[in-house]
């Protein structure tokens, strides 16, 4: 258990030896300690709460401080704290392959565990790549993602992500991860159709430049997180799964963020009505409560392997670890009873209209996402939909907005990846009380950044 200690005391400790992620090493800057979580509210080191506008970071589904998830964890642990899956098994791992194979559409019946994200779209890659070996196709091993995707940070992760401050420190990546053109509406030229059309052909354009007997994989999030939360224009999925098809191509829908109800469905694809050869998951699986990931992969992937005396030639200690399978278990079953992801179905038009209402404000740009995933982008005139220069983004995000929502109790994203934008995803079972509370935070916090930028 983590000792008692003052405020002073953790910033300390913290700037001396805690190395966060994506932040930068400073010996002055505090940083803020959260020691609690209650529903969708957080506590920090003083008493003080803030609403969890982000669920963690996309991931507490069921919310914070369920009881029940941390039994699920303490009687498994008690029994059987860890096995490997390495020639061995245990009842957990088999009994949430299962479960998640019932949910998942269509034929993808297999369930390789991973420990996080990231692992399970590198574990995706490299079953890409391996399936087509041993179909006698070893030249498919390239992949195609989205310009500004994120898809993780272990090497193969990063070649996928399309971010590229973030993978310029590691080059050169690994070869063969191209990237098309992004699916955001916003100053888009074409819109509806036109624009899943256009951007669906992008991908078809690398393939065919590249050649399709050289590529194995499209990685594609159901709705793109890195960049402000782009949901899919009518029908691109369709042209993509068919584009796919067509070329032999694999699909890979990475869920996770949007998988276990983020967006009113256990697997987003299905809102979109497409069929993946994978999915890969994590983050809500557990609702965070202990980390585990997976891909769910399609019997036809899983042929070459069966009885043939080849094997997948991955794993991990921890994927597949008895005590987070156990509080997966646990998470679904809530998820299941309580019907999370019909009540995001049920209130995410009221999460929208709350958000809605900031278009009044003369800075908000644009409203887009789906279920319980939002992004709102930011403009310096919102008749001409300009942009903000580099400069103007870091007075406007870094000096104001990121601690001033904080100030105000609200934990949520606010980033430049692509364009100036604050991101959503609350707790499923956040309701019109919740988005009233973000809604005002949000409304008074891009009043005063108004203002200070007109100024």
């Amino acid at each position: 258990m983590a000792k008692e200690r003052t405020r002073k005391e953790f910033e300390q400790l913290a700037q001396r030896h805690l190395w966060m992620y994506f932040s930068e090493l400073s010996s002055r800057k505090p940083s803020p300690v959260i020691t609690r979580g209650e529903g969708c509210y957080v506590i920090d080191d003083e008493g003080k709460r803030y609403i969890d506008g982000l669920s963690g970071l996309f991931l507490s589904q069921v919310g914070h401080g369920r009881v029940e998830l941390a039994e699920a964890a303490y009687e498994q642990a008690t029994r059987l704290h860890f096995f490997s899956l390495w020639t061995y098994t245990h009842p957990m791992a088999i009994e949430l392959a299962a479960k998640l194979a019932e949910l998942a559409p269509g034929d993808l019946n297999r369930v390789f565990f991973t420990t996080a994200g990231g692992d399970a779209v590198e574990a995706a890659w490299k079953l890409a790549k391996q399936y087509f070996r041993a179909k006698g196709e070893p030249q498919r091993h390239k992949v195609i993602a989205r310009e500004f995707a994120y898809h993780g940070t272990t090497l193969g992760a990063l070649a996928i992500t399309g971010y590229q401050p973030m993978r310029e420190p590691f080059e050169p990546l690994p070869p063969g991860a191209f990237h098309a053109r992004h699916t955001c509406a916003f100053r888009a030229d074409e819109q509806g159709e036109a624009l899943a059309k256009a951007c669906a052909d992008d991908i078809e354009r690398i393939i065919l430049e590249q050649g399709p007997e050289t590529v194995a994989a499209v990685f594609l999030e159901p709705v793109q997180n890195s960049g402000g939360c782009f949901p899919p224009p009518p029908g691109y999925f369709q042209r993509v799964r068919d584009i796919c098809d067509r070329h032999g191509v694999l699909l890979v829908s990475d869920e996770v963020i949007c998988a276990f109800g983020r967006l009113g469905h256990m697997f987003a694809c299905n809102r979109f009505d497409y069929q993946p050869d994978i999915i890969t998951c994590a983050k809500g699986m557990t609702s965070g409560y202990v980390p585990l990931g997976a891909a769910i992969i399609s019997d036809r992937l899983a042929e070459p392997f069966v009885d043939t005396g080849d094997v997948f030639m991955h794993g991990l200690t921890y994927g597949g670890h008895p005590v987070a399978c156990a509080v997966g278990l646990a998470n679904i079953d809530i998820l299941e009873r309580e019907d999370l992801p019909g009540r995001v179905l049920r209130y995410e038009s009221e999460l929208r209209g709350e958000l809605e209402t900031l278009r009044e404000l003369p800075i908000v740009g644009d409203v887009r996402g789906e279920g319980y995933f939002y992004g709102i982008e930011l403009v310096r005139d919102q008749q001409t939909n300009a942009h903000f220069s580099q400069e103007e983004c870091d007075r406007l995000l870094r000096d104001f907005l990121s601690p001033r929502l904080f100030e105000l109790g609200l934990i949520c994203r606010v980033e430049d990846k692509r364009e100036p934008v604050i991101q959503l995803a609350p707790p499923l079972i956040a309701g019109p009380e919740e988005f009233r509370e973000i809604g005002t935070i949000l409304r008074t916090a891009l009043s005063e950044a108004s203002d200070i930028m007109s100024s």
